[in-house]
């Protein structure tokens, strides 16, 4: 997969499908999009989704964001898929306030070479939002290009959302995120070596040092599926800062892989949270702590 990053001048070669979008969470909705994309090769177009970089959220929003994916969780995801050209498009006060209509020109059919752009039905676009799918289909009968919109897939009744998913994650319904998403949450990162109280306890643990701009579900206990090199093991995670042996506030997610007695510090993993066990809490003891999580994991397995 080819990725267009940190500049607004490029052109891409030969014909495109573009789907357009923040894609954050890339929940089945998403999904079932990018995947029915899929049907314009035979028409000889490739494949590209166009968002921004950072996010519109994060941007706009006055306070720190943090997203349901990480840019690099994006990436691995997409390019999984199938996708053959990712642009995350510089976003700053001058690419925030271009025109709806020079959007379409300049971005979408000079630089994309969009033929077919893909997107959801409450996409909007360019300055103040005031490019929509109306917009979008009324161009096209003029510039010769086609445009598929996708209604929004609900679960439970309920509409899919990035928001719906987000509120979900910060609750630790896991499960549902998991539903929704189509498959489990998860946090990416390097093995970096803590202060390997685990080992003492008969329990060694791998973590990884989240992202900064990552969502976080509530500090707790999870079950976990951790994948490594192409394989996936059953595991116990903590989430946290990890009060009783600690006065650090950066967030850990420290994990027990069960029967997994490999060296992969520096190695880069994926932490699956499949379901929130309890929260986290300060023990009065290491023992305490350690009888706790022995009965985690009975429970777990």
């Amino acid at each position: 997969m080819k990725i267009i990053n940190g500049t607004t001048e490029f052109e891409l070669e030969g014909s495109y499908c573009v789907a357009i979008g923040k894609f954050d969470g890339i929940h089945k909705g998403h999904r079932y999009l990018l995947e029915h994309m899929e049907e314009y090769r035979k028409d000889g177009y490739k494949i590209a989704v166009f968002t921004f970089d950072p996010s519109p959220a994060a941007f706009f929003s006055k306070e720190e964001y943090k997203g349901l994916t990480t840019r690099n969780e994006k990436r691995r995801i997409f390019e999984k898929m199938g996708i053959d050209v990712l642009v995350e498009y510089p976003l700053n006060e001058t690419s925030a306030s271009i025109g709806p209509e020079d959007f379409i020109e300049e971005v979408l059919l000079n630089r994309m070479h969009a033929r077919v752009v893909v997107c959801g039905t409450d996409f909007t676009f360019g300055d103040k939002g005031k490019g929509n799918v109306e917009l979008l289909r009324a161009y096209a009968g003029k510039k010769n290009f086609d445009v598929k919109v996708f209604e929004k897939i609900k679960s439970d009744g309920l509409e899919l959302s990035s928001s719906l998913i987000r509120s979900e994650v910060l609750l630790g319904h896991m499960e549902n995120v998991t539903s929704y998403i189509g498959a489990p949450y998860s946090v990416t990162g390097t093995v970096t070596k803590g202060r390997q109280i685990g080992r003492t306890m008969g329990m060694p643990t791998v973590n990884i040092i989240p992202e900064k701009d990552k969502l976080l579900p509530p500090y707790g206990v999870y079950e976990a599926l951790v994948s490594y090199n192409g394989c996936h093991y059953k595991g116990i995670t903590n989430v946290g800062v990890k009060p009783t042996v600690t006065d650090e506030k950066k967030p850990v997610v420290e994990t027990y892989i069960f029967d997994f007695d490999e060296d992969i510090y520096g190695k880069e993993i994926i932490v699956n949270l499949l379901r929130m066990v309890r929260p986290e809490r300060k023990f009065s003891s290491v023992d305490e702590l350690k009888a706790q999580i022995r009965s985690d994991i009975e429970s777990i397995k």
